[in-house]
């Protein structure tokens, strides 16, 4: 007993000195100014109501499903990350309810509930294919009979053009914005004084890039164009390709993997590099690329053949479209001409 006694001394006092060593650089780095490296503690979005019990860390938020669970949605929209920063901000899906509130059409809808999923569009593509989704432990059903089923998708316009395919959206949807390019993502301080692409493989920088779809294209085309193809080939070499724990989120890993000193650099859209310097403060640094802006793309407005929720649909849509012209730049994105705004998109 006396042993299981001494031992139990030791290890507490080894952890308190650990505790102490590990407080003690927490404070020095918050002192300077910056967050020790670590896994990022997203925010939390969710208006919750008073008294209920939040599982809110590193470990137990689902941050890419938004809404309850287990109660009627009163609408449910799909979308990609990408812009998660405006589509759940109070400038949208939080003052929703008020502005149908205050329409006479609309004033008897219910929208207390409305469900919305952030996830990669291929990840969304196949929670409606294979009718379910996992998260750790739990396994959510997605379909009608569920109702955690989409009533609305937003997206890019290939994947837009998949679920056509498989029938589940009307042959047409709208366009309601579009980014202003690429950008560099760098720890608080830019250690290495990045400043462009060019400083990124002139200091043998290990870089994080998107590992598919739009962003990746446009990230080796702006490389391609601004450096040439030889200096790109070393940017693109220079990628870390993955880290353990991995999210597979794009709009979630890229950053994950500069706080956690996996890389040394992000590269990717301009409004998400930007977002993640005004939540992260104390972790990120924003640097713009010159000649980024034409290597953009815009997401589309893409109603589900008869949805479970028709009126809310309709309702959503007048609204969304009354304002995101004149909301989304002021979360740096591109704003869109007249042309651009609302243009149609043919899904075959």
């Amino acid at each position: 007993m006396k042993r299981r006694t001494f031992l139990g001394s030791a290890v507490s006092v080894v952890a308190f000195g650990e505790h102490q060593r590990q407080t003690a650089s927490a404070a020095e780095a918050n002192a300077a100014g910056h967050a020790p490296p670590g896994p990022l503690v997203w925010p939390i979005v969710a208006k919750l109501p008073p008294g209920i019990r939040s599982f809110a860390g590193h470990t137990d938020t689902v941050p890419d499903i938004v809404g309850g669970i287990g109660r009627p949605p009163s609408l449910v929209i799909f979308t990609e990350g990408n812009h998660l920063m405006v589509v759940l901000s109070d400038d949208i899906v939080g003052a929703f309810p008020a502005w149908a509130k205050a329409q006479p059409q609309y004033a008897d809808l219910h929208l207390d509930n409305i469900v919305v999923v952030t996830l990669p569009q291929p990840v969304c593509i196949q929670m409606i294919r294979t009718g379910a989704v996992a998260l750790g432990n739990l396994t959510l059903d997605v379909s009608r009979g569920s109702g955690f089923y989409p009533d609305i998708f937003m997206g890019y316009p290939e994947p837009l053009r998949q679920l056509r395919q498989l029938g589940m959206i009307e042959p047409q949807a709208r366009f309601f914005c579009k980014n202003r390019g690429v950008a560099l993502l760098v720890p608080k301080g830019n250690p290495l004084g990045i400043q462009g692409l060019a400083d990124v493989t002139r200091t043998s920088a290990r870089i994080a890039l998107p590992d598919s779809g739009d962003v990746r294209a446009q990230c080796r085309a702006a490389a391609d164009a601004l450096l040439g193809k030889a200096a790109a080939d070393a940017l693109f070499a220079a990628e870390v390709p993955s880290f353990p724990g991995r999210l597979g989120i794009m709009h979630r890993d890229l950053p994950e993997m500069v706080a956690r000193s996996y890389a040394d650099v992000a590269f990717t859209w301009y409004h998400l590099v930007s977002y993640w310097a005004r939540i992260f403060p104390n972790h990120f640094a924003f640097v713009s690329v010159p000649g980024a802006e034409p290597f953009f793309t815009q997401i589309a407005f893409g109603r589900v053949s008869s949805p479970l929720r028709p009126r809310a649909v309709k309702a959503f849509e007048e609204f969304f479209f009354s304002r995101a012209k004149d909301v989304y730049p002021r979360y740096d994105f591109a704003r869109m001409n007249d042309d651009e705004y609302a243009a149609p998109l043919a899904l075959g």
